[in-house]
């Protein structure tokens, strides 16, 4: 595995999972220089539409493409994905803000929930931009729940991936989704966890709403926890036959040996509720595919160092995935230019 040594220097007064975590979420950020985005439909599946926020270059069909994937309960508006498209849009890569199904406002879209390993959607955008909008060089990066769908979609595409890849990033993945359940019931996790579960409970309370007697709530009066919920709705709704069969074959561990484009993992030790034990696994470690870098801080998603006063303000990872996926990107644009150079000379 190529494994780097961090070059990232957290904020002093905010190093430490927790206190970076909430800083990370809790800090007010702009963005000015991200041009305003394209909302566009995608049709995943019969009766499930997938919202999508896209900002073009001038001409789109000569630059890479990043689809960007949030995390759970989260939306194509969440900060760091607003951060990391305004980097990948300012280094010359078409963005697409992509939105689970039901996030972002976007429940009467969808009978049906979304799941932490549903690969199936950002396939289909892919394959519908390059049918109709004639793109060609795709790359993923997600975070957190998107992280882990970001990883198992390169996992399954397999050899196939370069065809469609050309590189895929993960920042604080939840690639071994029983570990980080188990970490986040901690009761040090408290707020975390009754947080995402409040938001689930919330959302499938809109769809109860938006498609009258399609879902029972009367369950959740009864669920506190996030295997609770799984076991009760995502599982059971996804033909898993409970909530561990879903972590284990929703998860991209099962997977991750088999990607085969150019890959970055980003992740800390000191994350709450993604321990770094699986990132360290032969699984990972093995694949000359996979950059992995765990830094000793940086929280969940968050990452957050000195900005430079030159236009840089201070969030690692998402400059650090913007330069390995433009990096790739023109690697293999050159390679392209070099095959038809020399088809052209022979010819």
């Amino acid at each position: 595995m190529p494994s780097h040594p961090s070059d990232y220097v957290p904020l002093t007064r905010w190093a430490g999972g927790h206190k970076m975590t909430v800083y990370a979420w809790a800090r007010r950020r702009q963005f000015r220089e991200l041009s305003g985005p394209e909302a566009r439909l995608f049709r995943v599946a019969p009766e499930t539409q997938v919202l999508a926020h896209c900002h073009w270059q001038p001409d789109p069909t000569s630059r890479p493409t990043a689809l960007l994937l949030h995390g759970l309960e989260g939306s194509s508006e969440a900060h760091y994905i607003r951060g990391l498209a305004a980097k990948a849009w300012a280094a010359g890569l078409n963005v697409v803000r992509l939105n689970q199904r039901n996030c972002g406002g976007t429940e009467h879209l969808c009978r049906g929930l979304y799941h932490s390993g549903l690969t199936a959607d950002p396939l289909e955008v892919m394959r519908q931009m390059r049918d109709e909008n004639g793109l060609r060089r795709f790359a993923v990066a997600g975070y957190s729940l998107g992280g882990n769908v970001a990883l198992k979609l390169a996992g399954e595409l397999g050899a196939e991936g370069a065809g469609w890849l050309t590189a895929v990033c993960a920042v604080s993945p939840v690639m071994e989704l029983d570990t980080c359940v188990r970490a986040i019931e901690r009761r040090r996790n408290f707020a975390y966890h009754w947080n995402f579960v409040r938001n689930l409970k919330a959302r499938l309370r809109r769809k109860a709403r938006a498609f009258p007697g399609d879902w029972d709530v009367t369950p959740l009066g009864r669920i506190w926890t996030i295997r609770a919920f799984d076991e009760a709705y995502t599982a059971p709704h996804h033909g898993f036959a409970g909530a561990s069969d879903y972590y284990h074959r929703a998860s991209a561990m099962r997977v991750v040996d088999r990607i085969r484009v150019p890959t970055l993992i980003i992740t800390a030790s000191d994350d709450p509720f993604v321990p770094s034990e699986p990132f360290r696994r032969p699984e990972v470690r093995q694949n000359p595919h996979l950059t992995t870098i765990i830094t000793e801080y940086g929280g969940h998603c968050g990452f957050v160092g000195h900005a430079d006063g030159h236009g840089y303000d201070g969030y690692w990872a998402e400059r650090t995935a913007t330069a390995f996926i433009q990096r790739h990107a023109n690697t293999q644009s050159l390679e392209e230019s070099n095959t038809k150079s020399t088809k052209v000379t022979k010819g």
